[in-house]
């Protein structure tokens, strides 16, 4: 087990209803919220990592943990897929997901199921490129998770995740420690109105496996290629795979 995996949001209950109840409590905030903490740069994160699915020109995607759908909104009008599901535990936060999906015309493109990311519905073999942004660190088992992942990626297929993780250099590896331990929960507590959520969050993100060890942890799943790289001093981190 990981320690990101022990982690929880409140005290009662499994990790993955915890999670989804978290994720409901703070759909309607967490837009403004997330561009907020990372004054916007999470944008250029996410168009990164949908750049690098470019060049293969995937048809049929599956965003996993998509929450309000920002990524695969993105995926559909960057990569123009016939098919993009965005799958998730919250239907609060896809309920927000399909309202921005209609205002911006893309219903015929993205649709959203909800899912348990560790035993999709899925068949295997079914989709050209997998996504996921910021939400693989809350999963219960993350062995689990990515072993699903590759399973309903096509031979050749790839996946292309964007993290959250902690930097490893000096001063931003200090810097981002004061600002995810103090600015980090108490704004979110403020605009949220949970008072759990966004500890929890911060928790995560510094338990949760990173680079190299995430790339071995990304092969065990049974991805034939792994790679990563740092974004913005290492406050993000991209991983890409190929099956």
């Amino acid at each position: 087990m990981y320690e990101q995996e022990k982690i929880t949001p409140y005290h009662d209950g499994e990790k993955a209803s915890q999670v989804e109840q978290m994720f409901d409590n703070i759909a309607p905030t967490y837009d403004k919220l997330n561009h907020r903490l990372s004054w916007d740069i999470d944008k250029g994160w996410r168009r990164k990592a949908i750049k690098a699915l470019a060049p293969y020109q995937p048809q049929s995607l599956l965003d996993i943990a998509t929450g309000t759908g920002d990524f695969a909104i993105l995926a559909a009008q960057m990569l123009q897929p016939k098919k993009l599901i965005g799958a998730d535990i919250s239907e609060g936060m896809m309920d927000i997901g399909r309202q921005k999906v209609k205002a911006l015309g893309l219903d015929n493109v993205v649709t959203f199921e909800k899912e348990d990311c560790l035993h999709l519905s899925y068949n295997n073999d079914t989709f050209d490129a997998v996504t996921a942004a910021f939400g693989i660190r809350n999963f219960a088992d993350l062995d689990a998770g990515l072993c699903e992942m590759c399973r309903v990626l096509r031979p050749g297929g790839h996946l292309s995740i964007v993290e959250l993780t902690t930097p490893v250099k000096f001063p931003m590896k200090q810097l981002f420690r004061i600002y995810s331990h103090t600015v980090l929960p108490v704004y979110g507590r403020l605009i949220s109105r949970d008072t759990s959520a966004y500890s929890y969050l911060t928790k995560t993100i510094e338990a949760f496996p990173q680079g190299e060890r995430m790339v071995d942890i990304l092969m065990k799943a049974g991805f034939a290629e792994a790679s990563f790289r740092r974004l913005t001093f290492g406050i993000c981190t991209m991983y890409f795979a190929t099956k």
